[in-house]
């Protein structure tokens, strides 16, 4: 029931139609003298270093007891499995608001809306449907985190303010809150989430998706272990 509600935060964030960035194919070449050529689209470009992302170097794991390692666990398991939903969340978002800024008549508008709604709902509800009350806070508050809005203020928003009022009372029920923000500064789980999904990328088991606001682990860590 509760889950099956959380499915139509998915519908106002969705398009039709997956697009996909092109990808720029590198090849490289060296000799003893010259430095690394780069041949990006037919140009060649000499270079002599070669830009690598920025990597966190995270510290090893300490639990106080099996207990809190077990609960990490679980805080892991259900992380990585309600993440993609977030991210798909925030793509679909960004692409939506996009395509409605094209459609200049209010009813061509609602049109668009209501056959993204049907698509989403159709494809995501019975996934969706299955998530635990756990899974849902965690899922609540990480849409926070990759679209900078709360769950109830994106169907808010894109819908009416009652419906939103709605899903979140009916959440409310089952202890969770689609008002629910994201603040690993001052939530020790959000700090331990945010933990998982950096750890998760590195291990590339999740792709990662900037949050929509600044996030820095190393400051968190410092916050936390003191």
């Amino acid at each position: 029931m509760l889950s099956f509600r959380l499915s139509f935060i998915m519908v106002f964030f969705t398009v039709a139609g997956w697009s996909q960035d092109p990808r720029t194919e590198y090849e490289t070449e060296k000799d003893s003298v010259e430095p690394f050529y780069y041949i990006i689209e037919g140009d060649t470009i000499p270079r002599e270093h070669i830009d690598l992302e920025e990597v966190i170097l995270l510290n090893k794991l300490k639990f106080n007891n099996k207990k809190d390692r077990r609960r990490y666990l679980i805080l892991r398991r259900k992380t990585r499995k309600v993440y993609p939903y977030a991210k798909l969340a925030a793509e679909r978002l960004i692409t939506m608001t996009n395509r409605l800024e094209t459609i200049e008549k209010r009813r061509d508008r609602k049109r668009y809306t209501k056959r993204i709604q049907k698509y989403i709902e159709e494809e995501f509800t019975d996934q969706l449907k299955n998530l635990t009350r756990t899974e849902g806070q965690i899922l609540a508050k990480l849409i926070h985190r990759q679209t900078g809005r709360t769950a109830f203020d994106l169907v808010k928003e894109l819908r009416t303010g009652w419906r939103a009022f709605w899903y979140n009372t009916t959440a409310s029920l089952y202890d969770i809150s689609l008002k629910k923000e994201y603040k690993p500064f001052d939530d020790k789980e959000d700090y331990l989430i945010e933990d998982i999904l950096e750890r998760s990328f590195q291990a590339g088991l999740l792709e990662r998706q900037d949050p929509a606001f600044e996030i820095d682990l190393l400051d968190l860590s410092d916050h936390w272990n003191k």
